[in-house]
Formats: C-alpha cells, sequence, structure tokens
C-alpha cells in the first residue's frame, strides 16, 4: 500500500502576486471508509459479529462525547487521543473572561505511534493530475 499524491503549484504565502511558486505534494484522498467497511473489516480478524461491532462502536462513541464533555482526555492506548479544545476573543481582564468570550470548540486527535509509524512506512505513490 503507498499513499497516493499529486504535485500542486502554490505561491507565497503573503507575498502580491504570489512571488515564487512551487510545487507541494498534496494527498489524493480516495473513497471513505465507512462504518459498514470498517465493520465487515473487523469481522474478519474476531469472533464478534456484526450487532456486536456496530454496537461497541456506538458506545465507544458516546462514551467518547461523555468524556470529552467533562474536559478529559480520552487515551485509546494504540489508537492515539482526543482531548477537548477552545478558542476564545481576549478579554482585557481575568474577571471580563466569560463563557460568551469562547468562539468554538473542538476535538483534537494524536495518533499513537503504531498509527503514525504505518503512514511512515506505507510508501507514496505520485499519481497523474
Amino acid at each position: 500500500m503507498a499513499i497516493d499524491f499529486k504535485p500542486v503549484e502554490k505561491g507565497q504565502p503573503g507575498v502580491i502576486g504570489g512571488g515564487d511558486k512551487k510545487f507541494y505534494a498534496q494527498i489524493v484522498f480516495g473513497k471513505e471508509a465507512t462504518i459498514d467497511e470498517l465493520v465487515a473489516d473487523i469481522e474478519k480478524f474476531s469472533a464478534l459479529s456484526e450487532a456486536d461491532i456496530r454496537g461497541v462502536i456506538i458506545a465507544l462513541e458516546n462514551v467518547i462525547q461523555n468524556k470529552l464533555s467533562q474536559s478529559r482526555v480520552v487515551r485509546l492506548e494504540k489508537l492515539g487521543s482526543l482531548y477537548p479544545s477552545i478558542s476564545s476573543n481576549g478579554a482585557d481582564t481575568a474577571e471580563k473572561l466569560s463563557a460568551n468570550s469562547i468562539k468554538r470548540v473542538s476535538v483534537n486527535y494524536r495518533p499513537g505511534k503504531r498509527i503514525v509509524n504505518a503512514l511512515e512506512n506505507a510508501g507514496f505513490k505520485k499519481v497523474s493530475q
């Protein structure tokens, strides 16, 4: 398996007209992997039924939502970690900062070493544009 990429021309950031343009590698995404596909693949490696696997995935999603909403870091061992993140407007004093100052909430993901290693060792294949 290899990660597909294509060359994309980009200008220099902040330079009017783009400045010196160079080509950079950009991943070419394939078809999305759906829950149905993941369940079918997991079935091949376990004695669990499709219904059991779906149940575990749905339960995991619910538990992760709950833990993240409690400001918890969710460590999924070799899969990596999920943790909540916020962005806020600045306030002149600590007293003026409130929940209304929060602009955005998101979830960050830090992959485990095995996932990072798998990507680093996947190799790369340049595809035609």
